[in-house]
């Protein structure tokens, strides 16, 4: 029996998966990246995905992705995990993103089940090992069947886990069972992929978060993380209903990029709120609801 997290890989507690900030007419704004990553570690995250999901990553091209790996290394590097959003549902073209995130100097990458293929079991793992074998980076699995359709199994992420590249995971389908079984029989470090569920995630082994509501509320996730780690329950118990509210804004009442962008332009962190299409910025009366939820944790703003 394996003890999780006895790898250790310093990819951080408290990663914020960045939004992509975009000018007004569409086009990638690497300035504001670079300004929005200084916020979020200045804050209180020690690690930072760069164009995953909420990066809109399926609508950059691969020179904005690399671009945006280069402006946020650039800017935090030192001071915090960078780690690069490279996985897609075509495996060749994971490795070439992969190869070039390396070259920018980026320190991991996050990897999501192939999307829209649904393929087997063994073709989701050589899929991961594929990628994993083409670089000498560390490797976070990101299982969101939500979105991809397939979860990694537990038997697969199981045998992944003697992939020396492969140390991490980011769970989204939180399925506490099975993770527990992976968390017993593996050295993977596991992180929270679902905001409201930090504090369960971590009862059960998880390292930290990486999070949306994070770019909201840094602050006060660095603190229900740090007060986990060091066990005091009762203050991660209201930490955790505080943050309830703020959750709930950020990633139930739209896609959690579109919310996170507009929240940020509220606290004039973003200098608007634009998305790429298909996705769409909120609605009058979505921001109404957003604006609701976030005065019941008594949020003032713009």
């Amino acid at each position: 029996m394996a003890v999780s997290g006895t790898r250790t890989p310093n990819l951080g507690t408290l990663l914020t998966a960045m939004v992509t900030p975009f000018t007004d007419d569409g086009v990638v704004d690497y300035r504001k990246a670079a300004e929005l990553a200084e916020h979020l570690v200045d804050n209180g995250c020690d690690g930072l995905v760069v164009t995953g999901t909420t990066g809109e990553t399926s609508t950059l091209t691969d020179d904005e992705n690399v671009g945006m790996f280069r402006a946020v290394k650039e800017a935090v590097g030192d001071r915090a995990v960078i780690i690069a959003g490279t996985g897609t549902n075509d495996t060749a073209h994971s490795i070439q993103l992969s190869r070039r995130a390396e070259e920018v100097g980026v320190d991991g990458l996050l990897i999501v089940t192939p999307y829209y293929n649904k393929p087997s079991q063994a073709g989701v793992q050589a899929h991961f090992e594929a990628v994993a074998d083409s670089t000498g980076l560390p490797v976070m699995l990101y299982d969101i069947p939500g979105r991809s359709s397939i979860e990694i199994a537990p038997e697969t992420m199981i045998r992944l886990a003697e992939h020396p590249n492969i140390v991490a995971v980011k769970d989204a389908k939180a399925d506490f069972a099975k993770a527990t079984r992976v968390l017993r029989e593996t050295d993977l470090v596991f992180y929270s992929g679902d905001d409201g569920l930090t504090l369960e995630w971590m009862a059960l082994g998880a390292v930290g978060l990486v999070g949306v509501t994070t770019h909201v509320a840094t602050a006060k996730f660095r603190a229900l993380v740090d007060a986990v780690n060091a066990g005091d329950l009762a203050t991660a118990r209201t930490l955790n209903f505080d943050l309830e509210p703020v959750v709930r804004a950020t990633m139930t009442r739209a896609q959690g990029a579109v919310a996170a962008k507009q929240i940020l332009q509220w606290q004039n962190v973003l200098p608007n709120s634009r998305v790429r299409l298909p996705l769409v910025e909120l609605s009058d009366a979505e921001q109404a609801i957003i604006r609701e939820d976030l005065a019941e944790a008594a949020w003032v703003l713009g």
